[in-house]
């Protein structure tokens, strides 16, 4: 006799056929959760009300047979926004502030105004009271055992603080990015109120979950600093069944991949005035670009005469770019070069781990993607301004490849850890721990 599964109330913003890598984390905690013994009942935005920056309708595939789904609508700032700015709704809706094709003029700094000191703590906050009407429905019916919620956008944590406080129902708050998102922080200007207000609804609402999780040593640190509260770390991940079910994009020469939004604080200009400087050296590079690029990258390029060399791929399905991943000589992981970069993992450097593919980064040395790399095997990070070593490590692996003899990546025994099937383990593990009668709940471990 199978013992029937607790419910948990899975609140996201971001659900299939929403893309991009705001929606992998919860997607694929929902996808392994039954294997642990939690039936999870997701919460989001109804696709008409969304805003959400790409689509990738593929990874529905993902979500477990007969998964509920309750989608709402949605109060959305993006319309008046791209009205204000005379552009089609899609198009306002930027990835991390990226001007793709365009250089922001007066309106768009205005909006970015607004939307830093108006709408705190996001432009989605619009969701929020929707989606909470909605949770208190649901569980009036049909009862769950706990809540999950998932941010950015950290306006949906509202929903969790809502749901304990009117039904004392244990809430896990996953935190996929610090709050605020360090990437973003230094381009938002947001005034000292609105920075007041943020820190102050960052605390008061996250205080109240019964466990905060958060994905790197670093941002948990940063976010004990903040708020003063403890945060468990359960790191992001990739799926086996993704990279095993993905082909090898064939692409000619030695192929330089970066995957993902490429923003202006990830423009990898020292690769750039390299080829600049030695263009001999590095003719068989081909340099791939699969995602967003924003229109400073470009210039760049082009300032640099290399854009023969580049090959520029829209957004594309996750399973394309993990086969873009498998197909490439050497993979490009730059990190912000913001203050706080030390502590920024990407979502994608497990995938680029598990692909088995070498890995050079842009960023800070001795920070958790670097640690990540050098743990794994995969490669390592360098400093942005290591013109030196940047050049001295990609000569070694343009050689080995010349010689027919590439530079392997990561051993998959080693990238086994971070399989989205045991960080779920982890998640259910947080779940149980919380739905157990007060005495006899265990200890929690926080970082």
């Amino acid at each position: 006799m199978s013992i029937p599964r607790k419910r948990v109330l899975v609140v996201t913003y971001y659900w299939p056929p929403s893309g991009g890598s705001g929606v992998q984390r919860t997607l694929k905690f929902c996808k392994y959760l039954r294997e642990w013994g939690w039936e999870p009942v997701v919460l989001t935005v109804g696709e008409r009300w969304a805003a959400w920056p790409d689509r990738d309708p593929g990874l529905e595939a993902d979500v477990p047979d007969g998964t509920r789904v309750i989608r709402t609508r949605s109060w959305d700032p993006y319309a008046a926004y791209a009205r204000f700015l005379g552009v089609q709704r899609n198009d306002a809706v930027g990835v991390g502030f990226m001007a793709r094709d365009r250089v922001p003029g007066v309106r768009e700094r205005l909006a970015r105004w607004v939307r830093a000191n108006v709408f705190i703590p996001d432009a989605r906050v619009g969701w929020a009271l929707f989606a909470l009407v909605a949770a208190v429905r649901l569980h009036r019916t049909a009862p769950v055992e706990a809540v999950f919620t998932s941010g950015p956008p950290h306006s949906a944590h509202f929903v969790g603080r809502g749901m304990k406080h009117l039904f004392g129902l244990p809430w896990l708050a996953d935190l996929r990015d610090a709050w605020p998102d360090m990437s973003y922080m230094a381009e938002l200007p947001m005034g000292p109120a609105a920075q007041d207000l943020d820190r102050l609804l960052c605390t008061h609402t996250l205080r109240a979950a019964s466990v905060r999780v958060t994905v790197s040593r670093d941002v948990a640190g940063w976010m004990a600093g903040r708020t003063h509260l403890p945060y468990i770390v359960v790191p992001n991940g990739f799926d086996p069944e993704d990279i095993a079910r993905a082909q090898p994009v064939a692409m000619p020469g030695f192929s330089l991949v970066h995957t993902g939004n490429l923003g202006a604080s990830r423009n990898l200009s020292p690769l750039w005035h390299l080829f600049q400087v030695d263009p001999e050296l590095f003719e068989d590079i081909r340099i791939v670009l699969v995602g967003n690029v924003d229109r400073a990258v470009r210039d760049d390029i082009d300032t640099c005469g290399i854009g023969d060399r580049v090959l520029e791929r829209a957004y594309v399905p996750h399973e394309e770019a993990i086969a873009f991943m498998k197909g490439a000589s050497l993979l490009l992981l730059p990190i912000n070069r913001v203050a706080q970069a030390a502590g920024i993992v990407t979502g994608k450097i497990y995938e680029y781990v598990a692909s088995g593919r070498p890995v050079l980064g842009l960023g800070e040395p001795g920070g958790e993607a670097d640690r990540v790399l050098r743990a794994s095997g995969a490669g390592r990070v360098l400093a942005w301004d290591d013109i030196e070593g940047i050049g001295s490590y990609l000569r070694s692996h343009v050689e080995a490849w010349r010689r027919g003899a590439p530079v392997a990546g990561a051993d998959p025994a080693r990238a086994a850890p971070w399989s989205r099937r045991i960080q779920t383990g982890e998640i259910a593990s947080l779940l149980d721990n919380l739905t157990l009668p007060a005495g006899a709940q265990h200890p929690i471990r926080t970082s």
